[in-house]
């Protein structure tokens, strides 16, 4: 199993993960994009989805002919507790910010 950083670090995984966190897709459609996107072949494409699919990023589910893609939150999980030691930096930042806001919206009623 790959590290979750390593994953990440590829751009075309990254973008897969992007366009999943849309809507679930079509392994055809995934290709569609992507290949157009980074000018690679079908085959790289489908190991990169193999790649997400076992490191717990990606799902797929067979519809007859077809494989859905759907994102799986589970690899971001590593990310998540890499990242909570950093959240003390940027929550109160995001808390003043929602102050901001709300005060702004309370004047605008007024």
């Amino acid at each position: 199993m790959m590290h979750a950083f390593d994953i990440l670090s590829d751009p075309v995984r990254r973008r897969i993960l992007e366009l999943l966190s849309e809507h679930e897709l079509s392994s055809g459609e995934v290709v569609d994009v992507i290949r157009d996107e980074f000018g690679i072949t079908q085959s790289a494409i489908s190991q990169h989805l193999g790649i997400l699919r076992e490191n717990g990023f990606a799902t797929v589910a067979v519809d007859g002919a077809r494989r859905i893609y759907a994102l799986d939150t589970t690899g971001l999980e590593d990310i998540d507790q890499w990242l909570a030691p950093f959240r003390r930096f940027w929550t109160p930042k995001f808390e003043a910010l929602a102050t901001e806001v709300a005060r702004g919206k309370r004047k605008r009623r007024k």
